[in-house]
């Protein structure tokens, strides 16, 4: 009766302990999302962020709400930069005579631009707290801080150098409006051409141009930055 006893016994834990190695997915899972984020966001040059099929949602079990940090922050930070575009090209300058006679638009356009900033940041600063909430393995851990940075943080800090350098060029060309309708007896703006009457003023325009000009320069260079960024070239 004794060995029968302790048998029967062995039995019942045994079973339950079979049953769940058995069930146990969660390796194959980390397994499967490990190398998505590996071969579809690390290894891809520029920044992809795939929307998981049905399939892939299955296969990657818990880790689904794991890739939901990154995919929400995603689409939060498209629906914040997407006016972006439409933005710089209201603020495009051809002419001095463009920042006098668009200057409100200007003073908007630059508005847009500090708030869509205060926006992201708010994205990013919800992102990373959701990170850092996560209980990950090691081997997992590694390959997705990796994903995280591409998509977010590096994304989301280049983003943010080049939306305070739009501002400053703005800035430099509404200085350069300000002084020269401050000085309309002495300029006569005719589409590019500039004709000043005064050394002084001139001198002074001058100065007030070049800034411009290198304010310009650098925010093509950050625009370049984003863009290789984005699309990997």
């Amino acid at each position: 009766m004794q060995v029968s006893f302790r048998a029967h016994w062995l039995l019942a834990l045994a079973l339950p302990l079979a049953l769940i190695a058995c069930g146990d997915k969660e390796p194959e899972q980390r397994a499967a999302f490990s190398q998505f984020l590996q071969t579809r966001i690390i290894d891809k040059p520029g920044v992809h962020v795939p929307k998981l099929t049905p399939d892939e949602s299955k296969a990657f079990g818990e880790y689904t709400t794991h890739y939901a940090v990154i995919a929400d922050f995603n689409s939060d930070m498209d629906a914040v930069v997407k006016p972006m575009g439409g933005m710089i090209q209201k603020a495009s300058i051809h002419s001095l005579n463009d920042v006098i006679t668009r200057r409100d638009d200007i003073k908007a356009v630059q508005s847009s631009i500090t708030e869509m900033g205060v926006q992201l940041k708010q994205r990013q600063a919800k992102a990373d707290s959701a990170h850092a909430q996560l209980k990950q393995p090691e081997d997992l851990k590694v390959v997705y801080d990796k994903a995280y940075d591409r998509t977010i943080t590096t994304t989301t800090n280049t983003l943010l150098e080049v939306l305070p350098q739009v501002n400053k060029t703005l800035d430099s060309a509404l200085k350069a409006a300000d002084y020269a309708t401050a000085h309309t007896s002495q300029i006569d703006i005719n589409g590019a051409v500039i004709t000043v009457k005064d050394p002084k003023v001139q001198a002074e325009l001058n100065a007030l141009l070049q800034d411009l000009n290198a304010q310009g320069q650098a925010s093509q260079q950050a625009q370049a930055k984003v863009q290789a960024l984005m699309y990997g070239r």
